[in-house]
C-alpha cells in the first residue's frame, strides 16, 4: 500500500488549480503526507490569497512564501520547517520560468540575462533547496523535480527551457550521487504537455497536445492527478530503489519515433 503517513512533505510551484504542483499536492495529502506550502510573493499578495484559497483543503501545517530568486526566504523557509517540523522526509520541486521571448525565434538570439534568469529558476533552484532541504532529511528522504521532453528532443518553441530542463535532468543525477549515501532519494518525471499557467506562454501548447492525443500509444495525454500519482509513488517506500532517475509519464509519447 502506498503510505506516507507521518511524512512531511514540502511542495512549491503551485500557481492555481491547472498546476501539476497542486496535482501532487493533492495526491500526497490523500497519501498521508503532512504538507508545507510555498507561493511565489508578488507585492498586492494576490498570489498568497489565491493559493491559500486553493490549498485550504488539504490543511497545510506550514504556508510560506519562497522566491527561489530570494537567498533570504529560502533560508527563512527551511527554518520553519526545522521549528516546526524538525524534519523534512519529501520535496517537490515544480519551478520553472523563462522569459517568453527567450522561447522562440532563433536560439542563438537568447539574451544573457534571459539565459541566466532561466537556468537560475529553472535548474539552479534545484540545487539551492535540494541544499537546504539535506541537513533536515535525517531520517532519509525523497526529492522530486519536473522536467519534459523539451530537454533531450528540440520542442519548437522551447528553445532556452529545453536547455533549462536539460541541466536540471542532470542536476537530479548529481544529486543522487550526492546524497544517496544519506538514503536521500533524487528524481525527475517528465509529464507530456499539460494545459497549465507554465504551458501557456509555450507557443503552439494546443497544438502540442493535439499532435500527443494523435501519436501516443495511450492516444492521450495525461493529467495532474497522474503525474501526481507517480510522484507520490517516487515519494515512497514502494520506490526506495529508485533514485537518478527520470520517469516519463506521457501516455508513451517518449517512445514514438514519428
Amino acid at each position: 500500500m502506498l503510505d506516507l503517513t507521518g511524512k512531511n512533505a514540502l511542495v512549491t510551484g503551485i500557481a492555481n488549480n491547472r498546476s501539476i504542483a497542486w496535482g501532487i499536492a493533492q495526491q500526497l495529502h490523500k497519501a498521508g503526507a503532512n504538507l508545507g506550502i510555498t507561493y511565489l510573493p508578488d507585492e498586492r499578495g494576490r498570489m498568497e490569497t489565491k493559493v491559500a484559497d486553493l490549498v485550504a483543503p488539504l490543511n497545510p501545517s506550514l504556508f510560506l512564501p519562497c522566491d527561489v530568486q530570494n537567498e533570504a526566504q529560502i533560508q527563512s523557509t527551511f527554518q520553519a520547517i526545522a521549528e516546526k517540523w524538525e524534519k523534512l522526509d519529501i520535496l517537490i520541486h515544480c519551478l520553472a520560468f523563462a522569459n517568453k521571448d527567450d522561447l522562440s525565434g532563433d536560439i542563438s538570439g537568447t539574451s544573457r540575462s534571459g539565459y541566466g534568469k532561466a537556468l537560475d529558476i529553472s535548474a539552479y533552484s534545484l540545487l539551492q533547496l535540494s541544499g537546504a532541504a539535506k541537513p533536515l532529511m535525517t531520517a532519509g528522504g525523497s526529492i522530486v523535480t519536473l522536467t519534459y521532453l523539451g530537454g533531450v528532443r528540440v520542442i519548437p518553441n522551447y528553445n532556452v527551457m529545453g536547455i533549462a530542463k536539460a541541466a536540471l535532468e542532470m542536476s537530479v543525477r548529481y544529486l543522487a550521487s550526492e546524497m544517496g549515501p544519506q538514503n536521500i532519494r533524487v528524481n525527475a518525471i517528465s509529464a507530456g504537455p499539460i494545459r497549465t499557467l507554465a504551458s501557456s506562454a509555450v507557443g503552439g501548447i494546443l497544438d502540442m497536445i493535439h499532435h500527443v492525443e494523435q501519436v501516443a500509444p495511450l492516444r492521450r495525454t495525461v493529467t495532474q492527478t497522474e503525474v501526481g500519482n507517480t510522484a507520490a509513488f517516487l515519494c515512497s517506500d514502494l520506490a526506495s530503489g529508485i533514485t537518478g532517475q527520470v520517469i516519463y509519464v506521457d501516455a508513451g509519447y517518449e517512445i514514438m519515433g514519428m
